[in-house]
């Protein structure tokens, strides 16, 4: 890159990134910014994959993910990075419920993802007989966990199916849509399943995780932050950084074939309109995608990205009139907090619900005839409802926040998302698949991977494994020459 201009040089080396998701994006703004020439392409419309924002009743409101974990710094830091630092916004409110047995429930404190330090706080979610079991925990035998084990099947077998079912399911899923006694709890949570690996008991290894996240959080600033206007708007904000650093993005440009250049090192990449030539290659696609395009050059790396299985789920975002919501506040007629979590085990329409107007404050102000709220349906294994019409899935969501809430007004307006094969599952033995296709991959000199499937299905997990992807890419003889010559290092 060019120091006085922020441009690469037309001899720089050329890298071409695979995949406009947040994971692309973000590893084409760490190549531009290390002074790589960079081509992203990108098969879709429009770039962002599960970050999109969009309109309702006039309100802009996120489409796809609408909030990133805070207490890890690469989203922000990549959102400041793209000018959206003085947008950043942390939750009005985070308290939420879970609606089980019938009502909603206080969401309790002091767990990791769904599994509890402090049998005493779950008094009143679950019965007192599976309270009773979990203060018991510390006197079982300790649990043989070897390489992997499911974070489901561990919490039943040391605190009881209850607390799986009623507190650690719902919150899985939704993080992954998936299935908590499935789900690899090396990969969903894996300083817990180290703490545990070196606790008797699993109280105390939650309860040493809590310690540590809180020493590393002086004054306890809130877990998540979301953007003014919505997290969807950070693809964009990112694309604009990449091209103001000379970088090219291509819409609509699927890449049907990737081969290694023949002579002189490098690689080919086809799309249905050009070839392209590059000295290195971020695969930052889905794993079907990644698996089909490195079918001749790595066999092994595509069969094992073949088996990844993912999750479908949709969205569906209702407004409705203030006026026409019963009761006093700001959310009339809905319950206190940002909204409530559903466990399967209720067997329910919905997995979880948002109420964005009260969780956002931008929300509310840009809105203030408006209450926004948005309901999350389909679980991997359980995606039928996904195959209903628009209107189905509108009436199953209002069906039950009437029975959960007691909501009876009728919405002016509803929007319905799908996200099909939306979430990649990680089962039990998925951190030892991420690793036998890294290992496959690494022997393809100019090529690395990421994206949602290696490292975690979050904002910051994804730039995280786009700027590991993108750091040995730059590392390699050829292109850290070429990119450290033209930045004037």
């Amino acid at each position: 890159m060019n120091a006085d201009t922020g441009t690469a040089h037309a001899d720089a080396a050329h890298v071409v990134v695979i995949g406009g998701g947040i994971a692309g994006l973000a590893a084409a703004h760490r190549l531009v910014g290390s002074g790589a020439r960079v081509t992203l392409l990108e098969a879709a419309s429009r770039l962002g994959g599960k970050l999109q924002t969009g309109e309702i009743a006039g309100a802009q409101v996120d489409l796809g993910a609408e909030s990133m974990l805070a207490r890890r710094p690469e989203a922000v830091e990549l959102a400041r990075a793209a000018g959206l630092g003085d947008r950043l916004q942390p939750p009005a409110t985070a308290s939420a419920s879970v609606w089980t047995r019938g009502a909603l429930r206080p969401m309790p404190k002091g767990h990791v993802m769904g599994v509890p330090g402090d049998p005493a706080a779950l008094a009143g979610l679950l019965s007192a007989e599976a309270v009773d079991r979990i203060a018991r925990e510390p006197e079982l035998p300790p649990a043989e966990l070897g390489d992997d084990v499911a974070i489901g099947a561990l919490v039943a077998e040391r605190l009881g199916r209850e607390v799986v079912d009623r507190l650690v399911e719902p919150l899985l899923g939704g993080v992954y849509a998936g299935d908590a006694y499935r789900i690899s709890m090396r990969a969903a949570v894996p300083r817990l399943f180290e703490a545990a690996r070196q606790h008797a008991s699993l109280l105390a290894a939650v309860r040493e995780v809590q310690a540590e996240a809180d020493a590393a959080q002086p004054g306890a600033g809130p877990v998540f932050t979301g953007i003014e206007g919505g997290v969807g708007l950070l693809p964009d904000a990112v694309a604009a950084a990449v091209r103001a650093h000379g970088g090219r993005i291509l819409t609509e440009t699927p890449v049907v074939e990737l081969t290694r250049a023949a002579a002189g090192g490098g690689w080919r990449i086809r799309t249905d309109e050009r070839t392209f030539t590059a000295d290195g290659v971020v695969l930052a696609a889905p794993a079907w995608s990644a698996s089909a395009l490195l079918a001749d050059e790595s066999p092994a790396a595509s069969a094992e990205l073949a088996r990844v299985e993912y999750a479908s789920m949709a969205l569906v975002t209702l407004a409705f009139r203030r006026t026409d919501l019963a009761g006093a506040g700001a959310g009339r007629g809905l319950p206190d907090g940002s909204g409530f979590l559903v466990p399967p085990v209720d067997g329910r329409a919905i997995k979880a619900s948002t109420f964005s107007t009260r969780k956002w404050g931008w929300l509310d102000r840009a809105a203030p005839d408006l209450f926004v709220l948005r309901t999350s349906l389909g679980r991997y294994g359980e995606e039928e409802q996904l195959h209903r019409e628009d209107h189905e899935l509108v009436a199953a969501s209002l069906a039950d926040l009437g029975e959960a809430a007691g909501l009876a007004a009728r919405p002016v307006a509803a929007e319905v998302t799908r996200w099909i094969g939306g979430l990649p599952q990680y089962p039990v033995g998925h951190p030892a698949r991420v690793a036998r296709i890294r290992e496959e991959v690494a022997k393809l000199p100019g090529l690395r991977v990421c994206g949602a499937v290696y490292d975690g299905v979050g904002i910051p997990a994804c730039i995280a494994s786009a700027h590991r992807a993108a750091d040995e890419i730059l590392a390699m003889p050829t292109l850290a020459r070429s990119a450290g010559q033209d930045a004037g290092q």
